[in-house]
């Protein structure tokens, strides 16, 4: 039976969650711009800010989950296992997902996303297997820091469109290497979770990791032109100052938006050792089966979002947006997302608590890779 580990399945449970917040707001209330200095409400800003980490808690939990994995397997085993599991998710992020964003039957786009580069990050690893922990842990701290510095298409540039013909190209969301990297940094990290490391050890490093990131995110912030390319500048007021300090660059992921992500997280897994009642056990039920979860709440999305258009009368044309198929003069309020969004997490509950007791029960093989 597959390990699992309570801290891991409450913290990517949480993630998960979260996550569906920013998807109610890519299908229900498209055209804002939360991150525009003079436009963006604390509100509207902090709705997307606080789903920032969402992606870097994913992206690292799997390569912490692969050392998990990697117990009951041997090297050439994990190998496989890994570039399998990573063909598996970029073909379901260009297939499944693409799909359900793009809404093209024809795949003119094929967009690249969190689940490929989750996979080439898997892939990478695969490859540095027998590689000393310690040399993956530098190899992930280089790329990290030093990617803004070889800007390569593909690998570390924060959006690529590569054509395919005439009328079809790829588009690259997810830069590869610099995410990529947050897999091997979860793999380092991983080994605290493997049998027979004492708890209380774990807990300490990880509360002293995620301090340090912490302070090193603040310190180097106040700088304003180190780890980031975009500097925070005063605005209007305090708050809309501090929207601004926080204000980091995702694609591609600067030092800063890791740091920013990633440490409060690693501090999270720390108090979530501990963590019981019915909070737990309600963000466990989903952190049990994260890629279910993934396929099935855009599904439910993209659902909501087409009953709403028909009941709002608008025909069914596109408003051009190439990434995300929304119908034009489509949109519902902020104030109405939230709502939407519980809908949807809750309406999962219990298809994910059957799920997930099923992938437990069944020891099937295929089911390793949902």
């Amino acid at each position: 039976m597959k390990v699992r580990i309570n801290a891991i399945d409450i913290v990517r449970g949480l993630i998960m969650i979260i996550m569906t917040l920013d998807h109610t707001r890519d299908f229900l209330d498209p055209g804002t711009a939360p991150t525009n200095m003079q436009t963006t409400t604390v509100l509207l800003f902090f709705t997307r800010w606080i789903t920032h980490f969402c992606a870097p808690t994913f992206v690292f939990l799997a390569g912490v989950s692969t050392v998990l994995a990697g117990q009951r397997r041997s090297v050439p085993e994990m190998r496989s296992f890994l570039l399998k599991r990573a063909l598996w998710l970029i073909l379901s992020d260009i297939v499944f997902i693409g799909f359900i964003f793009t809404f093209d039957p024809g795949y003119h786009i094929l967009i690249i996303e969190v689940l490929s580069v989750t996979g080439i990050g898997m892939a990478l690893l695969a490859l540095l297997l027998r590689a000393p922990v310690p040399v993956i842990a530098v190899i992930a701290g280089v790329i990290i820091v030093g990617h803004p510095y070889v800007p390569i298409p593909f690998l570390t540039n924060a959006v690529t469109v590569s054509p395919l013909g005439a009328n079809r190209s790829i588009f690259e969301f997810y830069a590869a290497l610099p995410w990529a990297a947050l897999v091997l940094l979860g793999y380092v990290f991983g080994h605290l979770y493997k049998a027979g490391y004492p708890a209380e050890k774990r807990q300490r490093l990880f509360i002293v990791s995620g301090s340090v990131a912490c302070l090193l995110f603040i310190v180097l912030r106040l700088f304003n032109h180190l780890g980031d390319p975009a500097p925070w500048i005063m605005q209007r007021n305090a708050a809309h100052t501090l929207l601004s300090f926080l204000n980091l660059t995702k694609q591609a992921p600067s030092l800063l938006f890791v740091l920013m992500t990633l440490g409060p997280v690693l501090l999270f897994l720390a108090f979530a050792e501990k963590l019981n009642g019915r909070f737990a056990d309600f963000c466990r039920v989903y952190g049990n089966v994260p890629y279910f979860y993934f396929i099935v709440h855009l599904v439910v999305l993209r659902v909501f979002n087409l009953v709403f258009i028909i009941l709002s009368g608008l025909p069914f044309r596109s408003d051009g947006n190439p990434l995300v198929w929304q119908a034009a003069g489509f949109g519902i309020p902020l104030w109405g997302v939230y709502p939407m969004w519980l809908a949807v997490v809750l309406v999962l509950y219990f298809p994910c608590k059957w799920f997930g007791a099923y992938k437990r029960t069944s020891g099937k093989w295929w089911l390793s890779y949902l």
